[in-house]
Order: C-alpha cells, then structure tokens, then sequence
C-alpha cells in the first residue's frame, strides 16, 4: 500500500535506525517498497541500504530533488517521505492505516498527514522544542521533514510534488498543500540531536521556527534559505542512476 522514500547523504550512522522502524510495517505487507535515494554519499550509506535489501538510486544531491527522483520510482498509491535519522515509533502503522482508510473510503477529504515530533536527547531544552513544535503544528499546520509526510500519489502529482529547490523543499510542499490538506498522525517520528554534532535541536532549531513564523506571515521559503547555510544547497539536478541492490 505505502511506497516509502528516504533520501540519503552521508548517512551511515543514521539509517539503519530509520529502516529498523519500518520492518513490522513491511512483515505487515503494509510497506510494500521502500527507495533509498542517495545523493552521492562518501561514506557506507550505499552498503548499509543494499544489505537491507531495499531499492537505491543514485542522483545528484539536493534534498528536493532526492524526493521528486524517488517519487517517480515508486509504485504504490500511498507515499511516505522520510528522513534518515528519524525512526517511526512502534505502533505508527495503525495510526497511518487508519488516516489512510478514511482518505480512500472518503470519509475524509483527500489528505496529506505528518507525525509528531518527539526527540531522544534528554534536558528541558528538547521538551520546550517539542512542546514549539506542536503548537505550531496546531495552530499552522506546518510540518517539517522530520516529522515525515504521507500523502496520496494522486494528491501529489496534483500539486506538483517536491520541487529542485535549495532548501526548505518540506516547507514548500506544506504551503501548497494548504491548512486543510493536512493533518498531524498521533504517532511519534522520533529524531535525536546527536546526527548533526549535537546542535541540530538547539540553535539550528530555533532558526528553524524562526524560518516557520516567517512563512507563516507570507514570505516564500526560498527567500530565506541563508537562514540553513550551505547544508542544504541543491547543485544542478542529473539524471538519477538506478544501483542495483544485493540478492
């Protein structure tokens, strides 16, 4: 039913995590695929996925485009768009059949959904986050990658999917999905700080709500991609390359 798309760079240490989390789910049959979409990783990301048996592209990097070229791969008509680093907490695949049961029978509008943040580091800091986090999911109804997004194929393709941005791709996907097009799951993606030296929940997260407010009032998320820096710069799109995975 999900064809779930992971894009990867460098990311080693924090895949497997993320892969472990979808396992019940594919023992279920309710992943039916997942595509690792690595954008030229120097380290054994490519080996870490192709022993798990999963299905690899190899692109050019920039996040955006990373999605778009995994998107087009996929073959189911759910979608779950996942970071490497964040792992879906036990029990998400109820809660996500559930919200998909009442989009397919129309019990609900067509409908993109995200999980709740939940972070692993300890101290008041991450918990004021979380509880930030929420509030703005609340009130905005503005996600971000780590919280993941699961959306209809068709709904997708309708508005446009991820574009070859430079940074803030999750930010424009979520704005033109709209307010009522998209719901917060009641179930964890859980993410820890440790992947990006420690600093990921603190300074980088509070630029990260500053950049929130800011679409909130209007502005357009490309105009404040210096507010990232270079770690998530887009070069170029190339044609993705297919690598084959392990038998």
């Amino acid at each position: 039913m999900i064809s779930v798309v992971i894009p990867t760079r460098d990311s080693e240490r924090i895949l497997a995590p993320t892969l472990a989390s979808l396992i019940p789910a594919a023992v279920d049959g309710f992943v039916r695929e997942v595509i690792v979409v690595d954008g030229g990783s120097k380290d054994r990301t490519l080996v870490v996925a192709e022993n798990t048996g999963v299905e690899v592209v190899e692109t050019s990097a920039g996040r955006g485009h990373q999605l778009r070229i995994g998107a087009r791969r996929a073959r189911f008509p759910w979608l779950l768009f996942l970071h490497a680093g964040t792992e879906l907490a036990p029990g998400w695949e109820a809660v996500a059949a559930s919200f998909i049961q009442k989009v397919d029978t129309e019990q609900i509008p067509a409908s993109a959904a995200a999980f709740r943040i939940r972070l692993t580091d300890e101290g008041w800091t991450p918990r004021v986050i979380e509880a930030a986090a929420g509030l703005r999911c609340a009130l905005l109804r503005l996600t971000t990658g780590e919280q993941g997004l699961l959306i209809p194929a068709a709904l997708y393709e309708q508005i446009g999917g991820f574009n070859d941005q430079s940074s803030m791709e999750d930010i424009d996907i979520v704005r033109r999905l709209g307010r009522g097009r998209l719901r917060l799951l009641a179930a964890d993606a859980v993410n820890s700080a440790a992947p990006a030296g420690g600093t990921r929940w603190t300074g980088g997260a509070l630029r990260q709500e500053l950049c929130l407010a800011l679409c909130a009032a209007g502005i357009a998320p490309d105009r404040m991609a210096w507010m990232f820096g270079s770690a998530r710069t887009n070069p170029t799109p190339v044609d993705a390359r297919q690598r084959p995975t392990s038998p």
